[in-house]
């Protein structure tokens, strides 16, 4: 397993994010580009102890890879996003 603080580089705090968190319990993050989902999932669950339900991935036309993490139902991700500064 990848250390969790070397896979997850930053939290976006975009318009479009922000929305997310909101109406589907997603959090966004930029992510070393060579980490897998399950690096992702991994990591976002030992950091923010919750569960992941679902991460969907991209590559960002500036080169950097984004995750779409979508958290179980029992987990709140306005309070993780608060708790992240995000909110």
């Amino acid at each position: 397993m990848r250390d969790p603080y070397s896979v997850i580089i930053r939290p976006l705090h975009t318009e479009k994010a922000l929305l997310a968190v909101e109406r589907s319990n997603t959090l966004t993050f930029i992510v070393d580009k060579k980490a897998t989902k399950h690096d992702i999932k991994h990591a976002v669950e030992k950091l923010f102890q919750v569960k992941v339900e679902k991460i969907r991935t991209t590559i960002t036309s500036k080169g950097e890879k984004k995750a779409y993490v979508k958290l179980a139902p029992e987990y709140s991700a306005a309070e993780i996003a608060t708790r992240l500064g995000l909110l």
